[in-house]
């Protein structure tokens, strides 16, 4: 099997970038989907790199059961878009700086 780490951690970064997308249109709980995507696929990617086997995935911020009430939309705005956005762009540097 190829060695296909370097392949998620470019998603990751693409997936980021729509993150950062998403939150200039507004959309921000598109905007936190996408950034916990960019933080998976670079995780996966780490995990790759160092021969390890990735996990499963963790529950997705835009489906209407992740919050007690109110559809997705209303529980993100920019605070939540940028925290997201922030927190994935560490997690991928330090990857690809481990992967390097």
């Amino acid at each position: 099997m190829p060695e296909r780490s370097k392949d998620w951690l470019n998603q990751a970064e693409r997936d980021l970038e729509q993150a950062r997308a998403s939150m200039r249109d507004g959309r921000h709980e598109w905007a936190c989907f996408a950034a916990q995507q960019a933080a998976e696929k670079a995780a996966k990617g780490l995990h790759l790199a160092k021969g390890q086997e990735a996990w499963g995935h963790v529950v997705a911020t835009r489906y209407v059961n992740g919050h007690p009430a109110g559809a997705p939309f209303e529980h993100y705005g920019p605070l939540q878009s940028q925290q997201a956005i922030d927190y994935a762009g560490e997690i991928l540097k330090f990857a690809r700086s481990q992967v390097a």
